[in-house]
């Protein structure tokens, strides 16, 4: 797993950053890291451009009925 370092923090912030933690019970990191992840998560627009990258890539090709195989898993 890769680090950051985030340099010249407010205290204030840094204060801010720890009540917040603490409301959700985790650590100081374990919030940042909470943070950073929804803030680098796709919006709707860019999830469905990956979603029209896939339907373009995937056109044409045979698929499986998946009905079939959610049965046959059921059958195990």
């Amino acid at each position: 797993m890769s680090q950051l370092l985030v340099r010249d923090l407010t205290a204030e912030t840094l204060q801010r950053l720890k009540d917040r933690a603490q409301r959700h019970g985790r650590s100081l990191q374990g919030e940042v890291k909470v943070i950073l992840e929804a803030a680098t998560s796709l919006s709707p627009d860019e999830a469905r451009l990956v979603a029209e990258g896939w339907r373009e890539r995937l056109a044409g090709q045979p698929h499986s009925d998946s009905a079939e195989l959610v049965r046959e898993d059921r059958g195990r």
